[in-house]
């Protein structure tokens, strides 16, 4: 038996695993409900290496993870960089990122220019992953001129991972939640 490789909707089909073929039937003639399915997974072929690469590398060039953000704070010295909180004031006195500069998002055409300094690169967060405030505010930023990055998982995964927030009433630090960060570890190690 010849190994053959066929691609259908999408997903990738070895009739030396399967002993499948394109129309449905066995190599043996039987037809089968399995090969009409596919796996949801593969439905949509994955990309070539040479396009993950590049789709990934701009992922990368476009989002900042709370802990790369919190590392970069940590150290002594300029990071480099400035964080902007994009929420309203209400969100900003819960709490927010210590140092971080309170800009909601209606409010980035009138007044980016005067709080921020065009050479140097904005981190921009907002609620969570459920909330494209971030990415909203980084637009608006972009469309201003200005380098910016959106912190994957906003303040609620910055206080999830146990970072130090600031409310109105002082600082304030929560446990690690186990599932977003590792327990009695510096380090992820992603």
């Amino acid at each position: 038996m010849t190994a053959t490789s066929t691609t259908t909707g999408g997903a990738r089909i070895d009739s030396t695993r399967t002993g499948a073929r394109i129309d449905g039937t066995r190599t043996d003639g039987a037809r089968t409900d399995s090969a009409i399915s596919v796996n949801p997974v593969l439905r949509v072929a994955p990309a070539s290496p040479a396009e993950a690469a590049a789709y990934f590398g701009a992922s990368l060039a476009f989002h900042a993870d709370v802990s790369d953000v919190a590392a970069a704070l940590a150290v002594d010295g300029d990071p480099g960089f400035v964080v902007l909180d994009s929420r309203s004031t209400e969100s900003w006195d819960q709490g927010h990122v210590p140092g971080a500069i309170h800009l909601p998002t209606a409010l980035i055409p009138e007044q980016a220019e005067q709080l921020l300094d065009r050479a140097v690169p904005v981190v921009t967060y907002c609620w969570g992953p459920g909330c494209n405030g971030a990415t909203r505010a980084a637009l608006a930023l972009a469309e201003l001129g200005f380098q910016v990055k959106e912190m994957l998982g906003g303040f609620e995964y910055w206080a999830r991972e146990g970072f130090e927030f600031e409310t109105w009433e002082g600082h304030e630090r929560r446990a690690a939640d186990p599932l977003t960060a590792p327990v009695d570890a510096e380090d992820c190690g992603c």
